[in-house]
């Protein structure tokens, strides 16, 4: 499969950041605090990661390194880690052209940065540049959903402090989780990426 060179992406991210007007405007966005009680996804029992998942770790080892000490929690989301995220779920969502998987689970590949690609593909693209501009693993949790349609559906959710954040190749828009209108179903624990557990409520 052609892919998207990494440069690319990454120009394309240092020119949405650069200029000065778009990050203040990027800055107006920025989704406010929910309640208390619906800051963050709420995590139950250990489950199994996806198959492809799995798939995924044997062909990009680093992706799913252990980080065997975890330190601190959700990350404090300051006006430039704001920009940048943004920056990042833009530019991923742009360079890949959406391409669904109509062939089924058999066919179905996590790639990084790929030409064409589905929703698998926009999710773990957004973790790996978030990663490698140093942002913690443990903020970066790959999530499965269903959409309305009854489709599963795979985003990124970024745990701040504020709360946790979803980033979606379905929107531009950087959405509070309890706004996704999604059945959520399972995503990676901060402690350890490798493990998974089903989370317990409904977007509103």
């Amino acid at each position: 499969m052609q892919r998207t060179s990494g440069p690319v992406i990454a120009g394309a991210i240092a020119l949405v950041i650069g200029g000065v007007q778009w990050a203040r405007a990027a800055l107006l966005v920025m989704p406010k605090p929910p309640r208390a009680d619906l800051a963050h996804i709420e995590l139950g029992r250990p489950a199994l990661p996806p198959l492809t998942y799995t798939v995924f770790c044997l062909r990009y080892e680093a992706e799913c390194r252990p980080r065997r000490f975890f330190r601190g929690g959700p990350i404090r989301l300051t006006k430039e880690r704001w920009a940048e995220l943004d920056a990042v779920n833009r530019a991923v969502n742009r360079a890949i052209v959406p391409q669904p998987n109509e062939l089924g689970l058999a066919h179905e590949e996590w790639l990084i940065n790929p030409a064409r690609g589905d929703c698998n593909d926009y999710a773990v693209s957004k973790r790996h540049e978030l990663l490698q501009r140093g942002w913690p693993a443990r903020v970066l949790l790959l999530s499965e959903v269903v959409r309305g349609s009854g489709d599963h559906h795979l985003v990124l959710v970024v745990r701040a402090r504020t709360g946790d954040l979803v980033l979606d190749n379905l929107t531009p828009e950087i959405k509070p989780w309890s706004r996704a209108q999604y059945g959520w179903i399972r995503m990676q624990t901060p402690r350890d990426n490798r493990m998974w557990a089903t989370t317990g409520r409904s977007g509103a």
